[in-house]
């Protein structure tokens, strides 16, 4: 992992968040959509969550696939990168978020030859977006 994991910070990791969306560049994928998988991982610390067993004091893994989900069920962008940037500010959009990485895995993408998947990861910290 790159530096922009954070030193020795706690994680927090959603995988394989499956949502229909309408990206893409051509008139088929805006029309039909497709499911897009969201794989999403926060760097913050979990300590004072831990020491008093309260969900206040953490990032509420429910509510994050919620505004994910929002994010890849709404407005058609054409690239996965510019998805994959919007996502990640929903990430960090929580103050308790030092970095997060988010790929957005896009299987049924169109290319006319055999292939397992198709992603676009973005990892940045709260830093980047100060900066």
């Amino acid at each position: 992992m790159t530096a922009v994991a954070g030193a020795g910070r706690d994680r927090v990791t959603l995988t394989g968040l499956r949502v229909h969306g309408r990206h893409g560049v051509l008139p088929a994928e805006r029309e039909l959509g497709q499911f897009f998988v969201i794989d999403a991982t926060l760097w913050l610390d979990t300590g004072p969550a831990a020491a008093t067993d309260d969900l206040t004091l953490t990032v509420h893994y429910g509510e994050l696939a919620q505004a994910l989900a929002d994010v890849v069920a709404g407005e058609p962008v054409d690239l996965i990168e510019t998805l994959a940037h919007r996502l990640v500010r929903v990430c960090l959009a929580d103050p308790r978020v030092d970095t997060a990485e988010v790929t957005v895995h896009k299987p049924a993408a169109p290319v006319p030859l055999p292939f397992t998947d198709i992603a676009v990861t973005v990892a940045r910290s709260r830093q980047d977006l100060a900066g």
